[in-house]
């Protein structure tokens, strides 16, 4: 009985759990009590091993939520930024993502293969990222929207897919490039007939019905004078966060010998941070300039 008391005092301390890793193991052993046997109930969502876990995460109801605060149509920038911010927030505080890729509301994490974190578990590598991700664009919004209040939280639903092989990967990120192609190409052209050309959602609806991306090519060209290609990449490629060594130059106080004040001198360092690419991931040139992304001991 004593020992038992003593755990859970131990426990208590601790906060209630134990002070385990980044995997979720627990320091101290759970006290045990005749309520225990509800822990049976628990479902495995242990990921399978050597996959890719992807956590990708969408808005809520965005549409409404962009309608509601003024979102420019058919980018804004401030959004898509915030949308970036967050997204590298995650990476920063769970460093087993290799790679992350994001468009219009949504992004995905890609963590390693070999990853221990959470022991794998589904539910953890979800509830971290997405709660993380939605607790970011509350916090980092007023840098982004300084002149738009936030009317109320977004919120944001996630899944999880394992991919097992590396082109498996590569495919499910090329995916998601090409749905950014499509649905950019159409909303730059849907809105450009409503803002330019005054018609109708309605009416721009069915004016694109059953076009071709060569047609949209062609009304931006010949009705707008846009030239599709000459768009942001951001706006036609999405967004692809990696770890990347980056110089800084910093500022540091040091004396010198026979010296009796400090001086100040500017040093250089190497930091590995997040950096995000505006590029094509679906050819094989990205793949091959970061072949650290798909190594197994990345």
């Amino acid at each position: 009985m004593l020992r038992c008391c003593r755990a859970a005092a131990a426990i208590a301390a601790c906060g209630g759990r134990g002070t385990g890793s980044p995997g979720g193991r627990r320091g101290l052993a759970m006290a045990k009590s005749k309520f225990e046997y509800v822990r049976d109930f628990e479902a495995d969502d242990t990921c399978l091993p050597d996959c890719w876990i992807v956590v990708r995460l969408d808005g809520r109801n965005f549409h409404r939520f962009s309608e509601q605060h003024e979102f420019k149509k058919p980018n804004d920038d401030r959004a898509l930024q915030l949308m970036t911010r967050c997204a590298q927030t995650v990476m920063q505080e769970l460093e087993d993502i290799a790679i992350a890729y994001g468009q219009s509301d949504e992004y995905s994490f890609v963590f390693k293969k070999k990853t221990r974190w959470f022991k794998r578990r589904a539910s953890k590598f979800m509830t971290h990222v997405v709660s993380q991700f939605a607790s970011s664009y509350v916090f980092y919004w007023k840098d982004y929207f300084k002149d738009q209040q936030l009317l109320y939280p977004p919120g944001f639903d996630g899944r999880i897919v394992l991919y097992p092989s590396n082109q498996n990967l590569k495919d499910y990120l090329s995916w998601r490039q090409a749905d950014c192609h499509i649905n950019n190409l159409y909303n730059t052209v849907f809105w450009m007939l409503v803002q330019r050309s005054g018609l109708t959602p309605v009416e721009a609806q069915d004016r694109l019905r059953g076009t071709l991306a060569g047609d949209k090519n062609e009304i931006l060209f010949s009705e707008f004078n846009i030239n599709y290609n000459n768009e942001p990449l951001m706006y036609r490629k999405g967004t692809v966060l990696i770890w990347q060594k980056v110089n800084e130059i910093i500022t540091k106080k040091i004396k010198l010998p026979k010296e009796a004040e400090e001086k100040e001198v500017e040093v250089t360092r190497t930091k590995t941070k997040v950096v995000p690419l505006h590029c094509d991931i679906i050819g094989d040139q990205f793949w091959e300039e970061y072949p650290e992304i798909l190594a197994e001991d990345s």
